[in-house]
């Protein structure tokens, strides 16, 4: 049998198409606008998600036997914002996870209802990006269209709709819209209660390997594929990833370098970070996961190289890099604020160290380096709540790079492990939609027989030595310009 892996990312939509035995058949990429309507504000229109995705299943089943495709499931962005109204039509553009226009309503949340409460509601406290904010900033500022609310979604939730007509989520993503109840994985009567909506708004809840539904038959007859085609529940992006990368079970990590930067840490057992810093989530295997998120990672790389260098060889760029671990250049990679450990909207991207020998070669590689440190800033309160890693997976674009890779393993001084297939979250997604047909019996038995590590970058004592000194430096910045922020957006 065939699976379909969707993996609805902030620029594009990849789709993947993987057999039985988990190897790859093709993989189709599709580009959709991303709008910032007001500086620090970003919005999608969902249509946009579901037009591409629906183009990239025909392109990705054009060649094969389309009577062989027994399943689709999802990895997608995190805590976007999606209401529909009563014929479920999308009420306005989807609210992304890096809009930083939730400042206010997260005060609220963390400063009236309480973080103790918070997190004795959800396990986590409220973040600018999570979707409960969203939810409170459209009842204040859109009364009208929030009155017209039938139904919440997160962005790969309204996918899964679109393909089989019913309204659900995932334990993982769900984690993400501070409006679970983590622990008990259900739906937060009291935050509900708190953003004024009811449980009938929301969708149901499911397993990230549990079958919602089957595509629609108008679908199925107009893709060619068979009526019976499962739609798995999915997971969102991190979770899904994980899976990818075998990030399953117990005390393993994965690191994911895309627009944004994950450390994921999978647990069987429910856990909370006190200070509130790491998210505690449910995971896509049915247990839970500690995670670091920075909002900017690759994207940071991306922009710097595009928008201000004005270049896409991005290869040439790093080949003038040689002197790692002496670099005087810093840079902050708060592109879009950050979440992970700061949870700090304000906070902008910074370069300081510049003199005028500074190269562009010194600038790049600060660039590089900050996304490593900001990683390792969520990897430190990790070691702090006693949680010891010695290796980890790496996964997203940025892990296509030798020199990212190599930096991870000395900045964090830890073994860097390279998968087969780097696809992250469309291979997640279309190993949930295997387990949900019965290839395999649970999520585990999936990574154990289909992840393969085929490269291992092991640190070099004398440059994690290096590095160990320059983080100590990287580490007293964010601190030392924390007000400037406040006063300079």
């Amino acid at each position: 049998m065939l699976y379909i892996g969707v993996d609805l990312g902030t620029s594009a939509v990849k789709l993947l198409l993987m057999d039985a035995e988990g190897r790859i058949q093709k993989v189709v990429s599709r580009e959709y606008p991303l709008s910032f309507p007001h500086p620090g504000w970003s919005e999608q229109n969902p249509e946009d998600w579901w037009r591409e995705s629906f183009e990239g299943i025909k392109e990705l089943t054009e060649e094969c036997d389309k009577s062989q495709v027994a399943g689709i499931s999802f990895g997608g962005q995190m805590h976007g914002l999606v209401i529909l109204d009563e014929q479920d039509e999308v009420i306005r553009p989807a609210i992304l996870w890096n809009d930083g226009r939730t400042a206010k309503e997260t005060e609220y949340l963390n400063q009236v209802i309480g973080r103790e409460k918070l997190s004795e509601y959800t396990a986590n406290i409220a973040f600018a990006g999570f979707t409960a904010p969203k939810i409170l900033w459209v009842r204040e500022h859109e009364p009208e269209n929030f009155k017209r609310i039938r139904k919440i979604m997160l962005p790969k939730d309204y996918l899964a709709y679109k393909l089989s007509g019913v309204h659900c989520s995932d334990m993982s993503d769900a984690s993400g819209m501070l409006l679970l109840d983590v622990k008990n994985r259900c739906w937060s009567k009291e935050m509900l209660d708190i953003c004024g909506i009811s449980e009938e708004q929301m969708p149901k809840l499911f397993e990230s390997y549990e079958t919602v539904g089957t595509l629609k038959p108008e679908l199925a007859e107009e893709l060619g594929l068979p009526a019976s085609c499962k739609i798995a529940a999915g997971a969102g992006d991190n979770a899904a990833a994980a899976v990818g990368t075998g990030t399953v079970g117990d005390g393993r990590c994965n690191i994911s370098l895309g627009t944004s930067g994950t450390i994921f840490i999978s647990s069987r057992a429910f856990g909370v970070d006190p200070h509130n810093a790491l998210h505690a989530f449910a995971h896509a295997d049915g247990n839970y996961h500690l995670m670091g998120c920075m909002l900017s990672a690759a994207s940071c790389n991306k922009w710097w190289l595009d928008e201000i260098i004005g270049t896409g060889d991005y290869a040439k760029e790093q080949e003038k890099i040689t002197k790692l671990g002496e670099n005087h250049v810093f840079f902050l990679p708060y592109l879009m604020g950050e979440r992970s450990p700061h949870n700090n909207p304000d906070a902008r991207g910074t370069f300081i160290g510049l003199t005028m020998d500074t190269t562009r070669a010194d600038m790049t590689q600060a660039v590089l380096e900050g996304v490593a440190f900001a990683i390792r800033d969520s990897f430190e309160v990790a070691k702090a709540l006693g949680i010891q890693i010695e290796r980890t997976k790496i996964c997203g674009g940025g892990a296509k790079s030798p020199l990212w890779k190599k930096m991870i393993a000395n900045i964090l001084n830890i073994k860097v492990d390279v998968i087969e297939a780097e696809e992250g979250p469309a291979l997640g997604g279309a190993m949930l939609a295997a387990v949900a047909n019965g290839e395999y019996a649970s999520v585990e038995e999936a990574a154990e027989r289909i992840v393969r590590v085929v490269d291992t970058i092991e640190p070099e004592p004398e440059l994690a030595a290096k590095y160990e000194e320059k983080y100590g430096k990287f580490a007293k910045i964010y601190p030392a310009v924390k007000e400037l922020f406040t006063e300079i957006i």
